[in-house]
């Protein structure tokens, strides 16, 4: 995937690494980056959280967020990416929620992302609405994600 290979170069090219924090993309993001060649030498790993409760023990996304927010909320995703971040020590964290479907969930319609960044900058979120069935828009997250991130250290390389 070449947007894969684009965050990896970037982040190479300033001594930075990536670790990752999924919901509904289901691993499909760290399988994207580790497809790369020389991924290892940025990517620390990842942790794919799909149920709640691994969101709030592993991930250290608090309980009161979740029952405030839902997990399927934008400040979930900025959680899970500083929740993983601080897991691995890495640069930059990249993580994944919403609804993929078939269903709605926490009262959000399929097609619902989030996209979460932490970095030395700070963190934020990013809100998609997608389409398609569950893989479809499971794929779409995936590419969105690393566009993302690759769009936002370019930014700060400017």
């Amino acid at each position: 995937m070449p947007e894969a290979a684009n965050v990896l170069d970037l982040l190479r090219g300033r001594g930075q690494t990536l670790a990752v924090a999924e919901s509904l993309t289901g691993g499909r993001l760290a399988a994207a980056l580790t497809a790369v060649p020389g991924a290892s030498a940025v990517f620390l790993g990842a942790v794919v959280a799909y149920a709640t409760a691994l969101k709030i023990d592993v991930v250290g996304v608090p309980v009161a967020l979740v029952e405030e927010y839902g997990v399927v909320s934008a400040e979930c995703a900025r959680a899970m990416a500083v929740g993983v971040r601080d897991l691995t020590g890495s640069s930059y964290a990249l993580s994944t929620t919403g609804v993929a479907g078939p269903d709605p969930q926490d009262g959000r319609p399929v097609g619902t992302v989030f996209v979460g960044i932490a970095g030395p900058e700070g963190v934020v979120a990013h809100a998609l609405s997608l389409t398609g069935d569950r893989l479809g828009i499971a794929e779409a997250t995936v590419r969105r994600a690393l566009t993302i991130l690759a769009d936002s250290l370019e930014a700060v390389e400017r």
